[in-house]
């Protein structure tokens, strides 16, 4: 059975020169310590590069802010069927990055001030678990703790090495770039590598993007997979899948790449974007007897406690569900469970999540698919309609929209949308479905007129109904 004991309430943390070790300075090592602080424990942090982890510094908010600027093109363009005359544009890369760098800068500190006005320690460099106790840091000093909770995040992983791996980029340095690429190729199929895509692209780049899957955005809605591949490509971004990169050549400022099914490519850049592994080397955990899950991530239980009573484990680095808002909500929920005295297990269903690549894509609930092979009838609602925007722009673009339902129940199992502003709807929209709305609650809502998100509690007409046959 799993014991609560808060900090200040346990005689034994006396023993101990801090309550929480946190190592990892990135959202859930930040919110776990802050709060376990507002819960009056001793806090020390650890983070050996800079405070704010991967979404802060490289990650969701450089990433979205150079989505915005890939935009403005297309906007450009756009203004024109609205009877604007737009002079002759320009973009200039290294003003984008210096800027992207300011506001980092800016929400770095701001991470670290949110910490210290919370009574967190915090200490820049690298710090190993010595013991199920004890950490030691990368200047020798040794702390002790009654609690230690990892929060390291994840790293670029490239996949099988290849000749001339050397050469490729992952979306780490694609912030620090010194110039805008003429030619990009970037390999992988799921968020990073089509919203990277999609920056280039917008950007002015030539992208080709190759995966070696059947289609892009594996784990999503089929007819969402196919919906973006389509409005990508009408966008003038290459998707070559089937196959991937065999190996690199550097050939003066240039890079020619081999694919597996014996076509070439050159390119200025090429991107790895295969994913990211947990950032679990050299920490410590075998030798604490930490246990390491099939999936390569920390195991943990639904407190996210490991299988050493006293060190815990969040966000990205135990690979159950790697997004920013969900490492937020475990790293509080364990602060609440081990020093608030409120046992808190995070609800890892019906997590909203969004791909901000052109189309965007917002996602909350189960595929077509899922739904198809979980209930004994699965009934579809779909709309696929040129938006408003579009009608004097002229632009080539659809939006789709799509209710996977619960056909016994009525229930809204999935809601999927392609189009601008996807991922703002979505999050509404996660809201009913994780209060368990029906059909019919959404068919009683007024829509509000004229927008793309009136669809949504408009759509009367079933587009499929599936019965799943019962198991013999």
């Amino acid at each position: 059975m799993l014991r609560h004991a808060t900090a200040m309430s346990d005689p034994a943390t006396s023993d101990y020169d801090v309550d929480l070790f946190v190592i990892g300075g990135g959202s859930g090592g930040v919110r776990a310590a802050r709060i376990a602080a507002q819960h009056g424990a001793r806090v020390m942090v650890a983070e050996e590069y800079r405070v704010g982890g991967t979404c802060v510094i490289r990650g969701c908010v450089p990433k979205k802010l150079l989505v915005y600027a890939s935009r403005f093109g297309a906007d450009f363009e756009d203004a024109a069927g609205y009877g604007w005359s737009v002079p002759q544009w320009s973009f200039d890369w290294p003003t984008l990055i210096a800027n992207k760098d300011k506001e980092i800068a800016r929400l770095e500190a701001a991470y670290a001030m949110t910490l210290e006005r919370a009574g967190v320690t915090i200490v820049k460099t690298r710090a190993v678990i010595a013991d199920p106790h004890t950490v030691e840091l990368g200047d020798g000093r040794r702390v002790r703790a009654a609690y230690i909770l990892v929060a390291t995040g994840g790293a670029p992983r490239y996949g099988d090495p290849i000749p001339g791996i050397e050469h490729a980029i992952s979306s780490n340095e694609a912030f620090y770039l010194p110039q805008l690429p003429r030619h990009v190729l970037i390999q992988g199929g799921g968020y990073i590598a089509l919203e990277f895509a999609t920056i280039f692209a917008g950007l002015g780049s030539h992208v080709v993007v190759i995966y070696r899957g059947d289609n892009i955005l594996r784990g999503f809605d089929d007819e969402v997979r196919a919906h973006v591949r389509t409005d990508m490509e009408k966008r003038g971004v290459k998707v070559v899948t089937g196959c991937k990169i065999a190996a690199i050549e550097k050939d003066g400022d240039r890079f020619f790449a081999h694919f597996s099914n014996g076509f070439q490519q050159t390119a200025d850049c090429v991107m790895f974007a295969t994913g990211r592994a947990p950032n679990i080397h050299g920490l410590g955990l075998k030798e604490a007897g930490v246990e390491i899950a099939k999936n390569g991530g920390i195991a943990v239980d639904e407190y996210s406690r490991t299988t050493v009573p006293s060190i815990y484990a969040v966000g990205d680095v135990t690979n159950r569900v790697n997004l920013t808002p969900v490492a937020v909500r475990e790293g509080m929920a364990f602060a609440d469970t081990v020093f608030g005295g409120k046992p808190t297990a995070v609800d890892h269903s019906n997590v909203p999540t969004a791909v901000f690549c052109d189309p965007e894509v917002g996602v909350v609930g189960l595929t077509e698919e899922q739904a198809r092979a979980r209930f004994a009838r699965t009934d579809i609602y779909r709309a696929m309609f040129k938006p408003l925007k579009a009608a004097l722009s002229g632009r080539d673009t659809t939006v789709l929209i799509k209710l996977v339902i619960d056909g016994t129940t009525g229930r809204v199992a999935g809601c999927h949308i392609v189009g601008e502003s996807a991922a703002e709807m979505i999050q509404m929209a996660a809201i009913a479905v994780t209060m368990g709305a029906t059909k019919a609650d959404f068919d009683a809502t007024m829509a509000l007129h004229p927008t793309v998100a009136e669809e949504l509690v408009t759509l009367r007409t079933k587009t499929a109904t599936y019965v799943r046959e019962a198991a013999e």
